[in-house]
């Protein structure tokens, strides 16, 4: 097999753009070391010599399949149940509690990864909403996360964050060979889909509109004119008086002034 040859600065700039036009991440040179760990294996399946060959590879159009997987790749990240708790609060204590109306309740996590918000969203839903209507939609630029997030098949060591109750009402425990994984409940997985979605690109109005966007730890690969781009691709699909919830570390200001602040990182559309 192949040794690929050490990447250069050349090289990775060619990457670094390519995934910026692509999925609007910019990539800073301390992520190089990420960028070879990830992908020196595809070099060493097509049994290529070095970067560049793999760059004009993907460039060249005749590999869309192998583009995708450069994607999944570089735009995987980490996620958990129940991450930054005080929007579940916020959700249960300030738009559930409060809510009124027969319609379907409708919660988009718009960059979901490999699930655990959507199934937090569900499980929030379910135990705030049991008489009522409502759907999640997640999706992701990564179709190989997608996949594994609508199995709604996780490992137990991922089960820091949900309330024991929780656990007990809408995680079925593995059993003989699925040992050291749980499922999530049925009654939960029926009111999630997911869908392959590139935030960079306008966002199709067959996905409806949305009570609740998440829209978390996302925004800090992106520079401020992506941002800005993002959002406003997003906004369309928010109803009025709906909010827009994003990381803890990211901010909106001087991107928009399409929604209004209410609390630090959770804004409603006028």
């Amino acid at each position: 097999m192949i040794e690929p040859s050490p990447i250069t600065d050349q090289e990775f700039a060619l990457f670094q753009r390519l995934i910026y036009k692509i999925a609007g991440i910019s990539l800073s040179d301390a992520k190089k070391v990420l960028l070879v760990g990830r992908l020196s294996r595809r070099l060493k399946q097509y049994e290529l010599g070095n970067f560049g060959q793999y760059y004009r590879m993907l460039a060249g159009g005749q590999h869309p399949e192998e583009l995708q997987t450069m994607v999944d790749l570089l735009t995987t990240n980490e996620t958990y149940f129940f991450r930054e708790q005080k929007h579940f609060d916020f959700l249960r204590d300030e738009i559930l509690q409060k809510r009124r109306s027969p319609a379907c309740f409708r919660v988009w996590s718009a960059a979901c990864s490999s699930g655990e918000e959507v199934y937090t969203l569900a499980m929030m839903l379910a135990e705030h909403l049991p008489n009522a209507p409502w759907e999640i939609v997640g999706s992701d630029i990564s179709t190989q996360v997608l996949a594994k997030a609508a199995t709604g098949h996780c490992s137990l060591a991922r089960t820091e964050g949900i309330p024991p109750g929780f656990m007990s009402k809408y995680c079925l425990k593995g059993v003989r060979s699925h040992a050291g994984t749980f499922l999530i409940a049925p009654e939960l997985r029926r009111h999630t889909s997911f869908h392959q979605i590139n935030l960079m690109n306008p966002v199709d109005a067959e996905i409806g509109e949305f009570e609740v966007i998440f829209l978390r730890n996302v925004m800090i690969y992106f520079d401020p004119p992506t941002k800005t781009k993002v959002v406003h691709n997003l906004l369309p699909r928010l109803k009025s008086g709906g909010h827009l919830i994003i990381g803890h570390s990211e901010t909106l200001n001087g991107l928009t002034d399409r929604v209004e602040a209410i609390l630090p990182t959770i804004y409603r559309k006028p």
